[in-house]
């Protein structure tokens, strides 16, 4: 008994030294709610099969996460984050199974700015995220129409193996730079990535570039959330296994402006995929953000335009709102309305068709 009360004290006295000398903050996210879709699911036999289904993550990625920090002194300090992102109506991990495939990661900041190892969010994927109303999630998400689906694809939306720089702050000025290793005997740049973000604020406005470039992008026919332009990049008659590489090269340009009454959202964005051809994509947005009541309402207008077709024009609307029960608890409902060219099938089941989807659920941060 008397050693295990001794046992007892030590750890204890441990953990007060550790906790002394490093903060870490335990946090996460419960987002969860039910989804019917009208459009995503059908075959040329039965037509569009509606669906209602119980989903997570819709309006941010269900998640729980660990980040710290320690002085090292001098103003340098080392840093962390380990953030695992799950479906939390069936408690199976996202990201293809990863423990931690939302950021892993370990670096150092100072004066100079902060330099960090590891699995991160790109350029591109901060971009989408700070110009969008809805946040790059849920029925009104700008990924799912940046590059007709390539937002949400790594190593466009996250990068394995990176390296990123980021600059201090010079009077709402900041920029980052990044190189996600293609980890290739022999080849340096296979299946690399490379980008750089620049940000600015000043008061209400925030005006917001990305540009990346990135090798060995995999596509294969009937892949997700990219099953359209799969289409346009592999050649016909492939097998369901068979993959095919392209060189993706995306640029992000917006501005957000917050009158107070209502924050007004807008960006532009390019795409282009070298692989036997080249497919060129423009995508635009227009949003806003207006808080009503004890909520907010959010809105916006996602055109995507695959240049090189015939009806390669899609647009997808979409109109939510956010009601506040706490600082860390809302409840949402958002619905959005997906017309397709003939040519494309942005979150449809089929080239032409559209889709009508409805989400409602409630959101907790810890």
């Amino acid at each position: 008994m008397k050693k295990s009360l001794f046992a007892l004290a030590v750890l204890s006295t441990m953990a007060g030294m550790a906790s002394a000398q490093t903060n870490v903050t335990i946090y996460g996210i419960l987002d969860m709610g039910l989804d019917y879709d009208h459009g995503k699911t059908g075959t040329v036999a039965t037509g569009v099969q509606p669906k209602w289904s119980v989903a997570s993550g819709q309006t941010s990625g269900s998640r729980i996460g660990f980040k710290g920090s320690e002085d090292l002194g001098g103003g340098l300090s080392a840093i962390f984050t380990l953030e695992s992102g799950f479906t939390a109506n069936d408690g199976q991990l996202s990201y293809n199974g990863r423990l931690f495939g939302r950021q892993s990661w370990v670096g150092l900041n100072g004066h100079m700015g902060s330099i960090k190892v590891g699995r991160q969010t790109s350029a591109t994927y901060l971009a989408l995220q700070t110009l969008d109303p809805f946040t790059v999630n849920s029925a009104g998400d700008a990924q799912r129409a940046y590059g007709y689906g390539l937002g949400k694809v790594d190593p466009i939306s996250r990068a394995d193996n990176s390296v990123i720089y980021q600059t201090p702050d010079f009077g709402g000025l900041s920029a980052m730079a990044g190189y996600g290793f293609g980890q290739q005997p022999g080849n340096f740049n296979k299946n690399s990535t490379k980008f750089t973000g620049v940000n600015y604020v000043n008061g209400p406005l925030a005006l917001v570039g990305s540009y990346q470039d990135t090798d060995g992008v995999a596509f294969a026919p009937s892949s997700t959330p990219t099953a359209g332009l799969d289409a346009l990049v592999v050649p016909s008659g492939l097998a369901a296994t068979t993959t095919t590489t392209a060189t993706v090269k995306n640029s992000v340009l917006g501005a957000v402006y917050d009158f107070g009454v209502v924050k007004l959202h807008s960006d532009f964005g390019t795409i282009k995929l070298q692989s036997a051809g080249v497919v060129t994509i423009r995508n635009y947005m227009l949003g806003l953000t207006a808080p009503i009541g004890p909520g907010k309402v959010l809105a916006s207008w996602n055109r995507m335009n695959v240049t090189n077709i015939s009806g390669g024009v899609a647009n997808q609307f979409a109109l939510g709102y956010n009601y506040a029960l706490s600082a860390r608890t809302n409840l949402y409902v958002i619905g959005a309305y997906t017309k397709n060219g003939n040519g494309v099938m942005m979150n449809a089941w089929a080239n032409g068709q559209s889709d009508r989807e409805l989400q409602f659920g409630m959101r907790h941060a810890f």
